[in-house]
């Protein structure tokens, strides 16, 4: 199980559990899951997904941030 905090300038968007991330990266979306690899990436324009116990949540972004640490997920984003 990830611990997933998204903030946006408004305010903190969701913090808590998840088990599983969806981000468009600038490379490419990625799909975060438990025990991923550290790492810290830019985020463009698209939707973050994240699946918890109360199923899929979207959430559409201009661009942002994501770091990734011993299952604790960070987003950075601008919504749009």
């Amino acid at each position: 199980m990830l611990n997933l905090k998204i903030v946006s300038p408004e305010k903190v968007e969701y913090d808590g559990a998840a088990e599983r991330v969806l981000v468009p990266g600038t490379m490419g979306q990625f799909e975060i899951l438990s025990n991923h690899a550290p790492i810290i990436s830019t985020l463009q324009k698209g939707v973050v997904e994240y699946f918890n116990k109360e199923g899929k949540t979207s959430l559409e972004i201009l661009g942002g941030f994501v770091e990734v640490q011993k299952n604790q997920v960070s987003l950075c984003v601008e919504l749009k």
